[in-house]
């Protein structure tokens, strides 16, 4: 055990991505044999992911999930914010403005209304929970928009740890959903081409949420509702430290 330590310590990046991927793997095998493709692998990973982090939350008494486990101590840094940025930008060189332009305005004016919708749907949430402080209500706010466009809100306004945290986990709960839900009704909605896929991902936004859900509905409709997400994604963090965040304050007074 503890030359193993002793290895994690060393290399512990390359032990979290040894981790994350055997993850991964046992999640499509569950979706593949167990679930017959009714839910995505990616839906599963998250719940075991989630699982995990409580498992190790209880033993350990600490606050990282499965990073306070010595062995398992180099998922904090993958997971880390700094990796979780470079994602963003990677994804968002991938995208292309005339793409979107070729969707037409449908599909540019989803991606505003679906980060204004989701939005008030969390920050109406947060209110009746009896949250009352501007920046609190805008974190939650904007994450019900993606777990990503919340921790960077709340980190802009100065949110306190706990009050993030509910932005990630709103955010979360968000992409399971969408995840499990697109190919259930993928049918009923027309979602069967790529322009109803671009405002798909605009008005859904989770990238994680609609690239699963739509994987598991039909593979080539996955990089249309993925552009459109991660223009979601951009104009989420921009608007929620910004409009979002006055426009609350100017409502409460």
């Amino acid at each position: 055990m503890m030359v193993l330590e002793k290895f994690a310590a060393s290399n512990g990046l390359l032990v979290g991505f040894l981790f994350v991927g055997l993850v991964m793997a046992l999640a499509y095998w569950i979706a593949r044999h167990l679930t017959r493709g009714l839910l995505h692998g990616s839906a599963i990973a998250i719940a075991l992911g989630l699982l995990l982090a409580w498992v190790a939350g209880e033993q350990t008494g600490g606050a990282k999930g499965v990073a306070d486990w010595p062995l398992l101590a180099g998922v904090g840094v993958l997971g880390g914010s700094m990796l979780r940025d470079f994602a963003i930008v990677a994804t968002a060189f991938g995208v292309r403005l005339s793409d979107l332009r070729s969707a037409g305005w449908v599909a540019a004016l989803s991606i505003p209304l679906g980060v204004v919708v989701s939005f008030l749907c969390g920050a109406v949430v947060a209110y009746g929970f009896g949250v009352r402080d501007p920046v609190a209500i805008t974190t939650i706010g904007a994450g019900a928009a993606t777990y990503i466009v919340g921790p960077v809100t709340g980190a802009s306004l100065g949110a306190a740890s706990d009050i993030i945290s509910l932005s990630i986990a709103a955010g979360l709960v968000k992409a399971v959903l969408v995840m499990i839900a697109t190919p259930l009704v993928a049918r009923r909605i027309g979602l069967d081409n790529p322009a109803s896929a671009m405002v798909y991902g605009g008005l859904m936004g989770t990238n994680s949420g609609v690239t699963g859900g739509l994987a598991a509905t039909d593979p080539k409709l996955v990089p249309y509702g993925a552009m459109t997400a991660t223009f979601y994604t951009g104009l989420g963090c921009l608007m929620g430290p910004s409009v979002l965040f006055l426009a609350v304050k100017a409502v409460l007074g």
